[in-house]
């Protein structure tokens, strides 16, 4: 890298939750800069490759996971002129919702171990900008619930309500009322899409199995502090 010439790379953050926290996977990177921290996958664009083709090999190449039809955007673009030790390197950050998946394998990355899913509240210091990056992706995620039905994309293919709400106890931190809740997500069109089926985890009665719909938008929102259309 010379001159004013930048190099390209993405990073990735791939939110889950597990055990009731939402989760983000990190690699404890092998090499130097950084040697010893944990930081987001990602790595550098290859010549004729596309951002988001860059940003699956990467994933693919250094945990294992496969991102598939989950839920992937661009998140925002990275410049600082200090953020990378080793020369101006511009960053496309990544955004990616995933349900509960394997522990990823151990990677073939040059400069990184396999990686693992951390719970985000207990992410301190992280390499470069990550800590930046990551805290842009989880804001991210929770506005996107407030005003879309992106939640179900955390959630396995038949879940019921309750599962659902917890997914958005994770990602905001808070407890919506049981009630509303079910009202405001069974209530909207195409959101939700009856299973026929139920599931039981052996206390109470079973939950009503459903699967995501065509949906895209939720109107009225669902605000985090639960004063939004008077559902929450």
């Amino acid at each position: 890298m010379r001159g004013n010439l930048f190099a390209v790379a993405v990073d990735l953050v791939v939110l889950t939750v597990r055990d009731g926290e939402l989760c983000v996977l990190l690699l404890e990177r092998t090499a130097k800069p950084f040697e010893g921290e944990f930081a987001l996958p990602g790595g550098f664009v290859q010549p004729k490759e596309d951002l988001l083709d860059a940003a699956t090999r990467e994933l693919v190449t250094e945990t294992g996971l496969v991102i598939g039809t989950h839920h992937v955007e661009q998140l925002a673009s990275y410049a600082a002129p200090d953020r990378d030790p080793r020369g101006r390197v511009l960053t496309v950050g990544h955004l990616a919702l995933v349900p509960d998946l394997p522990e990823p394998e151990a990677g073939a990355g040059a400069d990184s171990t396999g990686g693992a899913w951390h719970p985000v509240a207990k992410v301190d210091q992280l390499a470069f900008d990550h800590a930046r990056i990551l805290a842009d992706g989880v804001e991210r995620a929770r506005a996107k619930l407030e005003y879309t039905t992106l939640a179900a994309a955390f959630c396995p293919p038949d879940f019921t309500i309750s599962q659902l709400r917890r997914i958005y106890e994770a990602v905001w931190g808070t407890t919506p009322d049981p009630r509303n809740f079910s009202r405001k997500v069974t209530s909207t069109p195409g959101f939700l899409l009856p299973t026929g089926a139920k599931f039981s985890s052996g206390r109470g009665r079973p939950g009503q199995l459903f699967r995501r719909g065509p949906a895209t938008a939720l109107h009225p929102p669902m605000l985090r502090d639960g004063d939004s259309d008077g559902d929450l």
